[in-house]
């Protein structure tokens, strides 16, 4: 896999302060936002490159083993202690160590160590697990369906069950970087991220929204077609409904995760519009009703 340089991709110095990688990446991050480029698929990809490129610099000590290893900063930890185990082998030289970004490439120095004329057997690294964001409509969330990724140049297509949550994350196994020395591929990580929708509010599995009634159902009663995601349902108001009054439709909700054929609970609350520039002639009759109320009171 070819070495990504995360501070010319954030577009910063190696001696930036964490302030001035913060401010960077908050810049780019809303240049490349795929809510802002709907169709923009370098913008996308752009926009993963500085989200991975952030994720280094702005953690200390994953900052410090960057700087030090370079590409190969994920596998400090194997190269230290195998750079101690050198150092107290019969014949071992290492006294001291000290790497910097740019310098050796880390995988020679365990080639230098465990070369392939050596007595040991050079170990194999896990390639570098990957992290993505995807975001979907509530709507989408709701059924399922592909979608094809681009990830590090690479297209993985995927299938999202319906009713997946806001921060869920899944793992593909071997979609992330390129294994050391013979090791397996990294893995993928996806977190997904479902967004507000105009109409529901989701709780759980449960969806809530806000009906308008007029005046007039509300008093005398009548009828209101409410939006599902199933469809349109019919449903009848009873009279005298008070402002606020709620209502549930068992099993038009939203799809549970991976559970074919269960739903929860859609919740419509009423919200009751009064009438607005009314008539002479309405206002009269007003107020005559207001006149008959006082008078059974």
């Amino acid at each position: 896999m070819d070495f990504i340089d995360y501070y010319q991709v954030l577009g910063v110095s190696r001696n930036a302060t964490d302030d001035e990688i913060k401010k960077a990446y908050r810049k780019l991050a809303r240049q490349h936002h795929p809510d802002l480029n709907p169709n923009d698929k370098e913008a996308h990809k752009k926009f993963q490159q500085i989200n991975e490129a952030n994720e280094v610099p702005s953690d200390p000590e994953k900052r410090r083993r960057y700087d030090q290893y370079g590409k190969d900063w994920q596998h400090a930890d194997q190269f230290e202690q195998a750079r101690r185990q050198q150092q107290h082998s019969p014949g071992g030289g290492y006294e001291s160590f000290s790497g910097e970004f740019g310098g050796e490439d880390f995988s020679e120095f365990f080639t230098s160590m465990f070369g392939a004329g050596g007595s040991r057997r050079r170990p194999a690294f896990k390639g570098t697990d990957f992290e993505a964001e995807l975001a979907l409509p509530l709507r989408q969330a709701a059924q399922t369906h592909a979608q094809t990724l681009t990830i590090n140049g690479k297209q993985v297509r995927i299938t999202i069950p319906a009713g997946v949550a806001d921060g869920q994350r899944i793992r593909l196994k071997g979609y992330g970087g390129e294994g050391a020395q013979g090791g397996p591929a990294g893995d993928l990580y996806i977190t997904f991220r479902t967004e507000d929708d105009p109409l529901f509010k989701r709780v759980g599995n449960d969806l809530y929204l806000t009906q308008n009634i007029d005046l007039f159902t509300a008093l005398l009663g009548g009828e209101t077609v409410v939006q599902t995601l199933q469809g349109p349902v019919k449903l009848k108001v009873a009279p005298e409904t008070d402002n606020g009054t709620k209502v549930r439709l068992k099993g038009k909700g939203f799809p549970l995760y991976k559970k074919e054929g269960e739903t929860g609970d859609l919740y419509v609350t009423y919200q009751i519009l009064l009438p607005k520039n009314l008539s002479p002639e309405e206002k009269s009759l007003v107020q005559q009703l207001a006149a008959l109320q006082k008078n059974k009171s």
